[in-house]
């Protein structure tokens, strides 16, 4: 790494340099810091390498190296606002913690190979990374930098196996390891959102209203947002804080709910207290900063008394109403750059600390099957011990980004659920479209948010028949093998495989190879192309048979697929394909 680069917004200023061989081809990871280092290097599995880097004394410590940018087409990273383009090596570099974001990525070249797959083993404390195309060599650089003990070091994973890039991912995933909360069943099925739905005009009536529609639809969950806490419907965050219902009586609210068989969720905007709450000069001075545009100060939960106010005030949904869960908001605005000094009454000097504290507070005085949701960006495993689902962030009425961030956080999310952002759709839609909503969630746990009332008879029939399909095959699509394709493209192609059965949404006008092995495939048309071209495994014939978007059949035949064929699969429709092998038991979803 002679040849010198151009690294902008670095203040690195290191007097120490060890360069480590990993034993993966030429490639060679240099260390640095202001003090001496050693290192080890251990080979789990072909391919991959771990190196744990250790300081004389506490420092910064980095990471560096370069391979060849060749064959390279994409560059994921856990944040869904990123682009997947390769970026230049010259921008400023990425900050990931606990409030925010994951220390991981992928170089992925053609046919979904991973080119390089990274991980820094550090979950919790800020992590800075600088990944991108170095103008100067045509290679592509990274490198990883946190603060390291000697009882801890960096540790870091580099996977060249040339594996699909999902493959590498799960195994980043796996590699973290944090204790995680034990995920209820209602996490992994369908829930209804107040969100979209009424957005800040929440009342008992309209909440159980449309947790009786909820119910009979096949959702096992609601979630109360915003609008609950509040007479306030200007949004912005002035009347947060102080949390007292507007329900004459919450808890027995609460339990009407449950009685059809939800579990109930309560939202939170954890870090906030707004300006018109009586709560305002007792924070004031115990605020890491002021956002204008919400009216909200954010806390400092760097001092206990703040993490007992915020604690206290989220789970008192729990302890006194009876609901089984909480909806935890915000988390990344603890973030903030260049904090204030703590004042005398902290008890840690660094706010990431802070918020590990008060999520520790948060889950403990939870109990342990409470369902718990956060949401992107702030993905860290290190939220793992405080989480059972997280959420892909708002997107309303964008199926493509909803499907790329419900694919992201999939790729990391290891045991933890992970929930669609709502669903929305305008009143005259069409149910071929409401369908393709729902299929471009598909592998993940769909949130729907509509007023259920107002929807038409084929809107239902849409919703009711997808919501089986997704109660019905939960092990597959969220715990089966999940194979997304061309991140390039956002996921034009995503598969997940399970025993004896596959599932495939389509999302473009592309070619679908049938799985190979006997047993039943499912392809989930949400393209508006519906002539939908099959490539056969060698010598597969098949029954097939085709649904609409509202559950209705359509078509059935023996299929002898000895070469590339056409099916015509409507949009928001349905294929069933069983090819010769052992029964797998699967049905046509609600028959």
């Amino acid at each position: 790494m002679t040849t010198a680069i151009w690294q902008p917004h670095d203040d690195a200023a290191a007097t120490h340099a060890v360069t480590m061989a990993t034993g993966l081809g030429d490639l060679a990871v240099e260390a640095t810091a202001s003090t001496a280092l050693t290192w080890t290097l251990t080979r789990p599995a072909a391919g991959v390498a771990e190196i744990l880097i250790v300081p004389d004394r506490p420092a910064e410590v980095r990471a560096a190296w370069r391979i060849p940018c060749v064959d390279a087409v994409a560059f994921w990273v856990p944040d869904s606002g990123e682009h997947r383009g390769l970026p230049p090596f010259w921008r400023r570099p990425r900050r990931t913690s606990l409030e925010k974001g994951a220390p991981a990525g992928a170089l992925v070249g053609t046919g979904d190979r991973s080119l390089c797959t990274y991980a820094v083993g550090e979950a919790e404390r800020p992590v800075l990374v600088r990944t991108g195309v170095v103008e100067e060599t045509g290679e592509f650089g990274f490198w990883a930098e946190h603060e390291a003990s000697p009882s801890a070091g960096l540790r870091l994973r580099l996977d060249l196996s040339g594996r699909h890039f999902a493959d590498t991912l799960a195994d980043v995933a796996a590699w973290w390891r944090p204790p995680a909360r034990p995920v209820p069943l209602a996490a992994r099925l369908p829930a209804y959102s107040t969100w979209y739905a009424m957005q800040q005009h929440v009342t008992a009536e309209a909440v159980e209203r449309q947790a009786a529609l909820a119910a009979e639809l096949g959702c096992a969950a609601i979630i109360v947002d915003d609008g609950w806490h509040s007479d306030d419907r200007g949004r912005g965050y002035a009347h947060v804080g102080e949390w007292e219902p507007t329900f004459a009586d919450p808890a027995a609210h609460v339990a009407r709910v449950r009685e059809n068989g939800l579990a109930y969720l309560l939202w939170y905007a954890l870090p906030f207290v707004g300006r018109r709450t009586r709560l305002w000069e007792r924070v004031r001075a115990y605020s890491l900063t002021y956002r204008p545009h919400m009216n909200a100060v954010v806390v400092d939960p760097r001092y206990p008394h703040i993490r007992d106010l915020l604690a206290g005030n989220v789970t008192r949904a729990v302890r006194e109403w009876g609901a089984d869960g909480l909806k935890i908001d915000f988390i990344d605005q603890f973030a903030v750059e260049d904090p204030p000094e703590p004042g005398p009454e902290a008890d840690c000097a660094d706010v990431t600390e802070g918020v590990r504290r008060l999520m520790a507070q948060i889950s403990a005085g939870l109990p342990p099957d409470a369902p718990i949701e956060l949401r992107q960006p702030y993905t860290s495993p290190g939220l793992r011990p405080h989480a059972t689902m997280i959420r892909a962030s708002d997107c309303p009425l964008s199926p493509l980004h909803n499907r790329q961030r419900t694919v992201d956080l999939r790729l990391v999310a290891g045991p933890v659920a992970v929930h669609s952002d709502m669903l929305m759709w305008h009143p005259g839609e069409s149910p071929e479209r409401v369908a393709a909503q729902l299929l471009n969630v598909l592998f993940s746990v769909p949130q729907i948010s509509v007023d259920l009332s107002a929807q038409s008879p084929a809107q239902l029939e849409v919703l009711r028949f997808w919501l089986a399909f997704f109660r019905e095959h939960a092990d597959v699509l969220q715990g089966g093998r999940f194979v997304p394709s061309r991140p390039d493209l956002h996921y034009p192609l995503v598969s997940a495989y399970g025993d004896g059965v596959a599932v495939t949404g389509r999302y473009a006008d592309v070619a679908v190879s049938v799985p190979e092995g006997g047993g039943v495939w499912w392809l989930a048309n949400a393209d508006a192309s519906t002539g939908v071209l099959l490539r056969p495994a060698p010598g597969t014939r098949a029954e097939s048979t085709v649904y609409d978007c509202r559950g209705r059949q359509v078509a059935e035949a023996d299929l002898d697929l000895a070469g590339v064929c056409e099916v015509e699969v409507p949009t928001g429709g349905l294929l069933r394909l069983v090819t010769p092998g052992r029964p797998t038991g699967c049905f046509p979803p609600g028959r």
